[in-house]
């Protein structure tokens, strides 16, 4: 039975892992636990050795050294000491991304355009790492410099289970995490693999059974279908797209949350289901957990978010959802999706605000 072809990421994570990702992941995991067994102690830079190689393998020595040279610009960049100056070239570097002739350059290097799309994918995910580190960097650097080294960003840009597609772990949840040494269990390490496979693969199942017998996604991209659908139709196929969004990223967080667990770690939540779900408020800060935490550490809460006055938490919010639009590719569409969604957040908190008045919950 054939396929829905048209979710392009389902696909192409899939056919990524099952010809090498899945393998180098397992490498990880063989290297993490020997290191957590015998040298318990350098386990940050086992791990950071091994990264290193399998973004030398998957991505060539030029794909590498572009995120070294991310790296290391940013950590020079933060050695200022100064939020807004990391913040502007944290832009700066992403902005790259999306000049044509650099595009044209970097797909020189490769044979496939599946190749040149996975350097962009891990490329976009380590500017979010080089930034988390830099700023962290800025506020407690001088006074942990032992744990805000290069070496230590190099660990945390360069930890494989998390380096192409995430989730995202901020450098202070990471560094404390990592540094912790904690007794190592086989034997529960070992319930706690097989549960997790176990986990994954019924996940996986139940997408690949919808991606073979819905067909959202071809539904979706053909107009005639659409127009002669009713309304309950079209909400029916909304909402079974938005389902297979959520077990899809089930399995892609999945798997790296299980290897973060291995590692003796604390991975972010995986997403809450989105039947469960009745604001753009609880979405944004259930689904994508560890974004949502960067969003706020870094955007939300230094511009002042909800302690400020109210054109102050407008604007907070607005450039949290300009960056997340711009992070996820700038284009249109984006912008009106995190336009409509900044829109929500706003309306559910300001209705929250007015029937929290004391006269207003008497009335009701």
């Amino acid at each position: 039975m054939s396929q829905d072809p048209m979710d392009f990421e389902w696909s192409y994570w899939i056919e990524w892992g099952r010809e090498r990702i899945l393998w180098l992941l397992a490498g990880h995991l063989l290297v993490s636990q020997v290191s957590r067994l015998l040298v318990e102690k350098y386990k940050p830079w086992c791990l950071m050795v091994y990264g290193m190689a399998a973004c030398w393998l998957l991505l060539g020595i030029k794909g590498f050294a572009v995120i070294l040279l991310h790296a290391t610009i940013s950590f020079a960049v933060a050695q200022f000491q100064l939020s807004l100056l990391t913040w502007l070239c944290s832009l700066i570097l992403l902005s790259t991304l999306r000049i044509p002739a650099v595009e044209e350059a970097k797909r020189k290097w490769y044979d496939t355009e599946n190749e040149y799309y996975l350097l962009l994918f891990t490329v976009s995910v380590c500017c979010l790492f080089c930034t988390s580190f830099s700023l962290e960097y800025c506020w407690h650097g001088p006074a942990q410099k032992s744990s805000h080294s290069f070496l230590w960003m190099l660990a945390y840009v360069f930890y494989y289970p998390t380096f192409h597609n995430g989730p995202l772990m901020n450098f202070d949840e990471f560094s404390k995490q990592m540094r912790k040494q904690e007794a190592f269990s086989l034997k529960t390490n070992l319930s706690i693999l097989i549960v997790g496979i176990i986990r994954i693969f019924f996940w996986w199942f139940l997408a690949e059974l919808m991606i073979h017998l819905m067909y959202i996604h071809a539904l979706y991209s053909s107009a005639p279908p659409l127009e002669a659908a009713s309304y309950w139709a079209l909400g029916g196929l909304a909402l079974a797209q938005v389902l297979f969004f959520y077990v899809k990223y089930l399995v892609l967080y999945g798997v790296p949350a299980l290897l973060l667990q291995m590692d003796g770690l604390k991975p972010p939540a995986l997403p809450c289901c989105v039947s469960l779900m009745h604001s753009f408020t609880k979405m944004w800060r259930s689904f994508d957990v560890g974004l949502h935490r960067f969003l706020v550490r870094y955007i939300y809460v230094p511009m002042g978010g909800s302690q400020s006055s109210l054109l102050g938490t407008l604007f907070s919010t607005a450039l949290t959802f300009a960056f997340v639009s711009y992070w996820h590719g700038g284009q249109s569409y984006l912008w009106y999706w995190g336009a409509l969604n900044w829109l929500g957040v706003i309306v559910e908190n300001g209705v929250k605000r007015i029937l929290s008045v004391s006269v207003i919950q008497d009335l009701i």
